[in-house]
């Protein structure tokens, strides 16, 4: 009966090693990323693409023992030790949208070992609205639902769209600098959103990007036509009146739009959790037990964002998981 034991346990030692042995044997592919905030994104993407043949680790380029980071030493790392098992994992910016316009814009989307996120950058994605009140739940641990963020995200990208395009038009052109992207940055600056009246700080930004555009249509009076081809060809891309927030740049959506508006909103639960603690509590030292245990689990908005993955239901991410599948089914195809 021991011996029988025994064997059973050799048995089942070797069959666990076995598959140990065989995960290990994978193709290890390295994912060079621009910078530490760019790990956690990528790794929760590749994450999906694993299987019984490869798996990814994901790393900052680094050169004689230096790390590097941005977009530029992600390629040019990529570059120097091309092959099967290396790939950079970048934020498209402007490029995928420029469509080979700039020399950059050529290399991301020439290379099939560069893999990017379509949307402008990871914080655009990390800031999809569908996502948003999910961010506020986890932070305030309240599921009261007190702001429509689709509603106006979808609101906040038809007004600033037109300017958008413009944008994009002078970046196709060989004049771009005559209005840039901090330029496009500060007309879309809307200030503060009041959460009980949020259709004033878009009625107020409505209007000047009004102004805005007005002056570019007035100081390129004969390029209706070819803004209306870039319009176009933006929709092919993905870019619609409703998503444009996907498409611009991606700190300026976090820092100036999303994570202040998400900080008001969970401030006012926030205070609204804790007025229920004290209607609710029996007696004091109920309260002030409940209130101490709610204030130490209260999160905190960036960090939620950063970790946020639930923007697995955009296109967007959909065009970066089709990317790397095509990559593959080429491959086999050889």
């Amino acid at each position: 009966m021991a011996k029988r034991l025994q064997q059973h346990i050799s048995s089942a030692y070797f069959e666990a090693a076995n598959q140990l042995t065989s995960k290990q044997a994978r193709r290890k592919v390295v994912a060079y990323v621009e910078g530490y905030e760019d790990i956690f994104f990528w790794r929760s993407v590749l994450s999906e693409l694993e299987d019984e043949e490869h798996y990814f680790e994901v790393m900052l380029p680094s050169r004689q023992h230096k790390i590097e980071r941005g977009k530029k030493a992600a390629i040019s790392r990529l570059l120097s030790d091309v092959g099967e098992d290396m790939i950079a994992c970048v934020d498209a910016d402007y490029d995928y949208l420029l469509q080979g316009v700039s020399q950059s814009s050529k290399q991301v989307l020439s290379n099939p070992y560069v893999f990017h996120t379509y949307t402008y950058a990871i914080e655009n994605l990390q800031c999809y609205a569908p996502s948003l009140r999910n961010v506020v739940v986890s932070v305030v641990l309240n599921d009261h639902n007190i702001f429509d963020f689709e509603a106006f995200m979808q609101h906040y990208s038809e007004i600033i769209y037109p300017l958008f395009v413009w944008n994009i038009w002078y970046y196709r052109s060989t004049h771009y600098c005559d209005f840039t992207m901090t330029q496009f940055n500060h007309a879309i600056d809307m200030g503060e959103i009041d959460i009980n009246a949020p259709q004033q700080v878009l009625t107020k930004l409505a209007k000047k990007v009004g102004r805005v555009v007005r002056d570019l249509q007035e100081k390129n009076p004969s390029a209706a036509e070819e803004y209306q081809q870039v319009a176009t060809d933006l929709e092919r891309l993905g870019v619609t009146p409703h998503n444009t927030y996907l498409y611009i740049h991606g700190h300026h959506l976090l820092e100036n739009v999303v994570e202040p508006l998400l900080n008001r909103v969970c401030d006012h639960l926030c205070r609204e959790q804790e007025r229920n603690i004290q209607y609710q509590a029996k007696h004091y030292l109920q309260m002030q037990s409940e209130m101490a245990g709610y204030q130490h689990r209260i999160g905190n908005v960036e960090l939620a964002l950063r970790k946020n993955t639930n923007f697995r239901t955009a296109p967007q991410y959909q065009q970066i998981i089709e990317q790397f599948k095509s990559k593959e089914k080429r491959k086999s195809q050889k």
